[in-house]
């Protein structure tokens, strides 16, 4: 037997790191490593201690035999993708590393971190582990979290694991937080350079993609952060109005974009339990909602989405997840386009009132020609090689992607949408002045993605500490 990773693998490879056979890759040191949906278990290999499943972060292993039913597949998956012609043989051990700078010769540092999610914790955690440093979190809001609080699905609970780092690293010793401090407003970049020797801004990208059609500004246009933000709670969040919405139309075919057709969908009493907010949930709980459709510019085998959040709206109950059109030709067995192609065929008028129960109905090779309505959004027109079709819909949620946004004082490139910088340093701004996260690499990647980003930035930081560019305070004793 053997243990399995499943749909909620955050790819931070902390796993990788405790597992004393080399059986999970790949590996950081691995060409592939980042560019997988998951990492993946060698049930050859593996010796079924756990040590794995105890470091996950978000409670994404098990062990193959108490895998519930609607993960039983990840016990194949993990298997299957060790029978690649190029996958990893035998479990060969990379040489040790070791810090390329002289750590001794950095004296104690005081570091501000600005932001308090994924990329500021990792950020902190590899400062702390390395040096004697003090940290600071500054965080906007009264709760702290970012986008693991705030962007990960209620229903989710293993990935909304991640916060226990958060709340582990917010208790060391040597960490501070202060929170409802606004870097722009309460204080500007300025003054904390000179305030800290470091300053690592993990600011994250708030803001939204443009969807650039007529119509995108009409009321019952949202985006997907918009809808995430209502259904975790956010403080900031404005209300979702789903009285009299009958059909969603949610344009993307990334994870959010999943999630949010997932949480629209589901059966309110089985949300009842998660942290989903009290608002949502009385929404939902009188929703007439009866369609969700989901339709993609591109065709399905070009789905942003990762096959484990597709296998789990297979699996919501009371709900039927269907394909419109024609299914991917040739779809490679075990690929994202073989699973649309087994789904249920939908041959239905897209336009059509939905009919009875609750459905998911993905459409691919359909472009969004425009949102149309008087005062509020009533349809959406959909362009594809047949001709333009207006579909009804009472709300269209734009899941196209965040956008970074410009924090006063801070060097930002408008066009990238990010803050310009070499391995982690801010280009243009005070020596101490580093970046990570969404802010520095633009809104790709998931949880685990910053961890690798951290490590870059904060080894330019180590590497500017002991050259003497910054923290010149002696070593206490």
């Amino acid at each position: 037997m053997a243990f399995a990773i499943t749909q909620n693998c955050c790819s931070d490879a902390s796993c990788v790191s405790v597992c004393p056979v080399n059986c999970i890759h790949p590996t950081p040191d691995e060409p592939e490593f980042g560019r997988t949906e998951t990492l993946y278990v060698d049930p050859r290999t593996c010796i079924d201690c756990g040590a794995c499943a105890d470091a996950c972060p978000v409670d994404a292993i098990a062990p193959t035999w108490l895998l519930r039913p609607e993960q039983q597949v990840y016990a194949q998956v993990n298997a299957d993708w060790f029978t690649r012609p190029d996958a990893p043989a035998t479990p060969v051990w990379d040489a040790p590393r070791f810090p390329g700078v002289d750590l001794s010769a950095i004296g104690r540092l005081e570091v501000a971190v600005v932001g308090t999610g994924p990329a500021a914790v990792y950020a902190a955690q590899s400062v702390l582990r390395a040096t004697e440093a003090r940290v600071t979190f500054l965080e906007r809001l009264a709760t702290p979290g970012g986008l693991a609080r705030w962007g990960v699905a209620p229903d989710h609970p293993g990935t909304r694991r991640v916060l226990e780092s958060t709340e582990a690293v917010l208790d060391h010793p040597r960490v501070s937080l202060r929170t409802g401090v606004e870097v722009g407003r309460d204080v500007t970049p300025a003054e904390l350079s000179r305030r800290y020797d470091a300053v690592v801004y993990a600011t994250g990208a708030a803001g939204d993609r443009a969807l650039d059609v007529p119509g995108q500004e009409l009321t019952g246009s949202v985006s997907a952060r918009e809808v995430v933000n209502w259904y975790t709670g956010h403080p900031e969040a404005a209300p979702v109005d789903l009285s009299q919405v009958r059909r969603v139309v949610v344009v993307g075919t990334g994870n959010v974009a999943l999630d949010v057709a997932r949480m629209l969908s589901s059966d309110p009493g089985r949300l009842a339990g998660t942290a989903i907010s009290p608002a949502a949930l009385r929404a939902l709980r009188t929703s007439a909602l009866r369609e969700v459709l989901v339709v993609g510019r591109r065709g399905a085998e070009d789905a942003a989405c990762s096959s484990s959040e597709l296998r789990a709206l297979t699996h919501l109950p009371g709900v039927r997840t269907v394909l419109s059109g024609k299914a991917p030709d040739d779809a490679p067995p075990g690929s994202k386009a073989e699973l649309f192609a087994a789904l249920e065929r939908f041959d239905d008028d897209l336009a059509a009132p939905p009919g009875p129960g609750r459905r998911i109905v993905f459409a691919f090779g359909q472009a969004t020609r425009a949102l149309v309505g008087g005062d509020r959004v009533r349809g959406i027109v959909l362009g594809s090689t047949d001709g333009d079709v207006t579909v009804p819909a009472e709300l269209v949620v734009r899941a196209i992607g965040h956008r970074g946004t410009e924090l006063p004082g801070l060097p930002f490139d408008a066009a990238t949408g990010r803050v310009p910088h070499e391995a982690g340093r801010v280009v243009g701004a005070p020596a101490g002045t580093y970046v990570v996260g969404w802010a520095k690499r633009g809104p790709s990647g998931g949880i685990g993605a910053n961890r690798p980003d951290a490590e870059e930035t904060v080894g330019s930081l180590l590497a500017d500490a002991a050259a003497g560019v910054i923290g010149r305070r002696p070593r206490r004793r």
